[in-house]
């Protein structure tokens, strides 16, 4: 079936069609303000929100953003990326020192935590001012967007459990946190958080193992643009040889264009065709 041409405010499991609206989400984190609140409105989502936190040298980062929409059944906080140029070096530096984890669970890539923690408590207070109505709540995200919107679903979900979000959804998402913190999210995200990796994307070979890991709930889109709800580790290294020769000319840039997020909505788009 082709891509739905409306998002169902109704939808509360895992789908692709619902993996496509929320990349569409993530992506529209990207735009300026204006097209955002133009963007929902035609969505159907009548409040919007936008989050911002500015920094100075020497944090990595010039800012982050997010912002979160709301209809009377469903609530998306999005949260904005970067581009890898940006983010591969101070992901790749092993002497960065961690961050605690929520609640003092296991602990989380510097960078992440410090982002996190400048946007965090408007988000919240927004979640809490929009939630009137028993809506649905649902973060997503690419790249560092990604890894916020795992840390915001996680944060909530240990500080008040009464707060569960219905689900997460990243897409190029860097490795984010320790064992200690990935284990106490798998159990409380299981069948709520989707981790989608398109192939060689560089940024979710990032930071490096083992101070860092992956939550689980992998979905992988492969060389040609299929999701697979599950693949073996043989096949996953044969595919993602496969992808570097797809460009002969230049196989050490698929790392980069893997990670574009037009790529893995296209590839969504595809396989609800």
């Amino acid at each position: 079936m082709p891509a739905p041409s409306v998002l169902d405010h109704k939808a509360r499991a895992y789908s692709l069609a619902h993996a496509y609206w929320l990349a569409q989400a993530s992506d529209l984190a990207y735009k300026d303000k204006d097209t955002i609140e133009e963007r929902a409105r035609s969505w159907g989502f009548d409040r919007v929100r936008h989050h911002e936190t500015r920094f100075t040298p020497p944090f990595p980062l010039q800012d982050t953003q997010a912002y979160t929409m709301a209809s009377d059944h469903m609530i998306i906080s999005a949260f904005r990326g970067t581009e890898p140029s940006e983010i591969r070096d101070w992901l790749s530096d092993a002497n960065t020192p961690p961050w605690p984890g929520p609640a003092k669970t296991g602990y989380v890539h510097h960078g992440f935590g410090q982002a996190l923690e400048s946007i965090y408590p408007e988000v919240e207070d927004t979640l809490r001012e929009f939630r009137t109505n028993g809506q649905t709540l649902w973060f997503t995200g690419h790249s560092l967007g990604g890894a916020l919107a795992m840390l915001a679903g996680a944060r909530l979900y240990l500080e008040d459990p009464r707060l569960l979000a219905d689900g997460v959804y990243t897409y190029g998402q860097p490795r984010t946190c320790d064992r200690l913190l990935a284990d106490a999210y798998n159990k409380g995200f299981k069948q709520r958080m989707f981790r989608f990796v398109n192939n060689n994307d560089i940024v979710a070979q990032l930071p490096p193992e083992p101070a860092y890991t992956h939550v689980d709930a992998l979905r992988y889109i492969d060389s040609h643009g299929k999701v697979h709800e599950t693949i073996s580790f043989f096949d996953g290294l044969t595919d993602r040889a496969r992808g570097l020769t797809a460009d002969a000319f230049a196989p050490a840039s698929a790392g980069v264009r893997d990670h574009s997020l037009r790529h893995y909505i296209a590839a969504l788009e595809k396989n609800l065709a």
